[in-house]
């Protein structure tokens, strides 16, 4: 048979425990999208231009990359006049 085990102590239980400090879930959020923005670029030029790549050869790869980047572009535009319009609205 097994012992049983000892009481919990509650000395320790209720001592009162620092507080945590304040999490600000804005910077958190603009962290998280400014990672998951890097992320879709990388798989964007990554991915796409792999499949460039490996159905077209070589050459179509430096046209597709031009393609890939200008779409780049467009994306990133839009993401700095997201930003520009979130920061001015949170003034």
């Amino acid at each position: 048979m097994r012992p049983m085990p000892d009481a919990p102590d509650h000395k320790s239980t209720d001592e009162a425990k620092p507080a945590a400090p304040p999490t600000d879930y804005r910077a958190q959020r603009r962290k998280d999208d400014r990672a998951l923005f890097v992320a879709v670029i990388a798989v964007l030029l990554v991915v796409g231009g792999g499949l460039i790549f490996l159905i077209y050869g070589a050459g179509a790869l430096i046209t597709g990359l031009a393609c890939l980047l200008a779409g780049v572009g467009v994306l990133a535009l839009l993401w700095l006049i997201l930003n520009g319009i979130e920061r001015w609205a949170d003034r």
